[in-house]
């Protein structure tokens, strides 16, 4: 789908923080009965970073990739119009945007935090790119943050072994028309589904004693790992294929693939489906698991920083999970 664009939109930089401390498959195997084989063989996954201390939040993370980002083009945080959040964990349901505001100083910048799980990313780029492309602000900050080890049930070999944490940022700038790099964007969601890959709110089993009003907690993560898979890999080459067609543009156009890094076989699976060499794959998940919303910024700001992208290269990001939901931006370089 292609926006009625008055200007284009373009990546300035990207930024990336995840926390000091590392928790590898032999750790992990001390709480729940696995292995470092077994996790390795099933998702490709050999540690994960975890957020730690009673006073870390989502915030810090989302901060330091943030500043980064800002640091590597030497802009000043009152330059930027927009800041959006994509986390499914935040410190406070009420949004941890103003939060990063506050913290970076951007004191022009509106702030407010989108909700789409793993596809949390890919769907805040859109909605920047909407924002540029018409002309309602000139610099975006777009972040995406997850802290799930908070929400994950430590006891559920088949969860607790696949999450990580992390933050990934990118500033997206208003240009003209001929130097726009969001090309075009894919999204969708099924919300048959959601009760695959959820977080669901329980309610106590007694009401309040005076109003009748029954109130409760969110549960930990719950996931079918099963039918998120069989999901993934049907949906997720439909959705790029159709982005590519729309710019009449050809599989063997595009140079990197940035998936949302939540298993190694589902990478591998969408990669075959689409006849794209694994040379093509941009992968990080063995450092870092499944990091949901910071996964694509994350693993595309380190493949920058290693000088694998190139000017003009064509990358395609396609994220997928909980809703559920997956899209496809296609983004020229």
């Amino acid at each position: 789908m292609k926006s009625l664009m008055i200007q284009g939109a373009k990546i300035l930089t990207t930024g990336s923080a995840i926390p000091s401390s590392s928790f590898s498959n032999n750790e992990i195997s001390k709480v729940v009965d696995t292995s470092d084989a077994w996790i390795v063989t099933r998702t490709g996954i050999k540690e994960r970073r975890l957020l730690k201390g009673i006073d870390k939040s989502i915030t810090d993370l989302a901060v330091l990739a943030s500043k980064q980002a800002l640091g590597r083009i030497s802009m000043d945080p009152s330059q930027i119009d927009l800041i959006i959040l994509a986390t499914s964990s935040p410190n406070d349901l009420f949004g941890s945007a103003s939060k990063i505001q506050y913290e970076i100083g951007a004191i022009n910048a509106v702030a407010f935090d989108l909700t789409a799980a793993c596809s949390g990313f890919v769907l805040s780029l859109v909605t920047a790119a909407q924002f540029l492309q018409t002309g309602a602000y000139k610099n975006i900050l777009v972040v995406g943050a997850d802290v799930l080890s908070k929400w994950v049930d430590w006891s559920d070999r088949s969860t607790c072994i696949l999450f990580g944490d992390a933050a990934g940022a990118a500033i997206l700038q208003s240009c003209s028309s001929i130097d726009n790099s969001i090309l075009s964007f894919q999204l969708n969601t099924d919300g048959n589904y959601s009760k695959h890959l959820s977080i669901a709110y329980e309610h106590n089993i007694t009401p309040h004693s005076k109003l009748n009003l029954y109130q409760g907690s969110f549960k930990h993560i719950s996931m079918n790992g099963k039918e998120v898979y069989k999901f993934a890999v049907f949906q997720v080459p439909l959705s790029i294929l159709k982005c590519l067609n729309s710019l009449n543009m050809s599989v063997d156009e595009v140079d990197w693939l940035v998936l949302h890094q939540a298993n190694e076989r589902i990478l591998t699976a969408i990669a075959e489906k689409l006849s794209i060499s694994s040379n093509k794959i941009i992968a990080n998940l063995h450092k870092y698991g499944n990091t949901s919303a910071a996964s694509i910024p994350l693993a595309l700001d380190e493949a920058i920083q290693e000088n694998k992208i190139s000017h003009n290269d064509i990358i395609v990001l396609a994220g997928f999970g909980a809703g559920l939901t997956w899209g496809t931006v296609i983004v020229r370089w």
